[in-house]
C-alpha cells in the first residue's frame, strides 16, 4: 500500500475518532503540530527514527509531551502510529486530515502560480473567480514563478488549469513544427 493511501486511512480513522465528541478541529491542529514537528525538527525526527531508542521510550516521550495538552484518544492514536512504525507518514496524515476537514466544511484548496507578486486586489479577484467556478469556498496558496511569463496556473486537487503564456507559446511552437 502506498504511503499516501496509508496516510488517508490513518487520517480517516483519526477523523472518525475525533467526530465522536466533536473534536475534529482540535485533532486537526494537534496532528498538524506533530507532523510539522516531525517535518521541521531534525532532532525529533532522528529520535523517532532511531532504532537504538526502544519503542517504549518513544511512547513514553509522546505520552509525556501530549498528555496534558491533548485528549486521551488523540494520544492513543499517536501511540498506535508508533506501534505500527508509521510515524514517517505523519505529514501525510496531517495533510489527508486537513482535506477531510475541508471537505466537511465545503472548502477546496487551490495552488495559484503567477509570474509576479501580485497585490491583494488581484488575489481577491482570482479567488472570487475560482469560488464562482467551483461553487465552493476556496483556500488559496499563492506562488510566483517568472518562468511562466504571464497568465496563471491553478491546481485544485488533481485538476490543473494552465493558462500561462509559457504553455501557450510551447503549444504554438509545436503546431508550427
Amino acid at each position: 500500500m502506498s504511503a499516501s493511501a496509508v496516510a488517508r486511512n490513518y487520517a480517516a480513522a483519526l477523523f472518525e475518532l475525533a467526530g465522536r465528541d466533536g473534536s475534529e478541529t482540535r485533532f486537526g491542529e494537534l496532528v498538524g503540530e506533530i507532523a510539522g514537528l516531525y517535518g521541521t525538527d531534525a532532532s525529533f525526527r532522528r529520535f523517532l527514527d532511531a532504532p537504538s531508542v526502544s519503542l517504549e521510550e518513544k511512547k513514553q516521550v509522546i505520552r509525556e509531551a501530549f498528555e496534558a495538552r491533548a485528549p486521551e484518544p488523540f494520544v492513543r492514536f499517536l501511540l498506535v502510529v508508533l506501534d505500527r512504525r508509521r510515524h514517517h507518514v505523519l505529514p501525510g496524515i496531517a495533510a489527508a486530515y486537513r482535506d477531510l476537514l475541508d471537505e466537511r466544511a465545503g472548502r477546496v484548496r487551490a495552488t495559484v502560480t503567477l509570474p509576479f507578486d501580485s497585490g491583494e486586489e488581484v488575489k481577491a479577484e482570482i479567488v472570487g473567480t475560482l469560488e464562482r467556478l467551483l461553487e465552493r469556498e476556496v483556500v488559496p496558496e499563492f506562488h510566483t514563478d517568472a518562468r511562466i511569463l504571464g497568465g496563471v496556473i491553478v491546481r485544485v486537487g488533481d485538476q490543473l488549469l494552465d493558462a500561462s503564456v509559457r504553455r501557450q507559446a510551447e503549444g504554438l511552437r509545436r503546431e508550427l513544427l
